[in-house]
């Protein structure tokens, strides 16, 4: 055995205990790989269900809101309708002001007039009176002072 083949069983054995090294972590990392593979496998069994589960919600939900857009659609005619009746009931009610004025306007005029005569009436009647009092006031005070003159005589 010369040198260069020592050298080379050395080497051979160095490589040996490497390997032997490193069998152990690659042992331990094939158990670690297996387990996280029944772990997936499981994880996997199990969210099957759980979408299908998650499809049949999410066809509610969708038939639900397909029902709901029908209602909305229902209330927005409806609302449409009321919008019209609305219109109309505004329509109405402005009708019904300007006749109220135009009544109003009519009857006020009139009333106006029959109010100012009266009040006239009333005024032409006092100022008679106070007239027909003064002048029976005058009378008695003339006759007075011609007593007074016929008895100073």
């Amino acid at each position: 055995m010369d040198g260069g083949q020592i050298a080379a069983l050395i080497a051979a054995g160095a490589f040996l205990m490497l390997v032997l090294v490193l069998a152990v972590p690659i042992l331990r990392l094939r158990h670690t790989v297996d387990a996280t593979t029944r772990m997936i496998n499981e994880l996997n069994d199990r969210t099957t269900p759980l979408l299908a589960d998650v499809n049949v919600t999410v066809r509610n939900v969708n038939t639900a809101l397909e029902q709901v857009q029908t209602s909305l659609d229902g209330v927005n005619l409806q609302l449409a309708k009321v919008d019209t009746m609305t219109s109309h009931a505004q329509n109405v009610t402005a009708n019904v002001a300007n006749l109220a004025t135009v009544v109003s306007a009519a009857a006020a005029n009139p009333l106006v007039k029959v109010a100012a005569f009266g009040y006239g009436v009333r005024r032409a009647a006092a100022a008679r009176r106070h007239a027909e009092s003064e002048r029976e006031v005058r009378d008695t005070i003339k006759q007075q002072r011609r007593a007074a003159r016929r008895g100073d005589r």
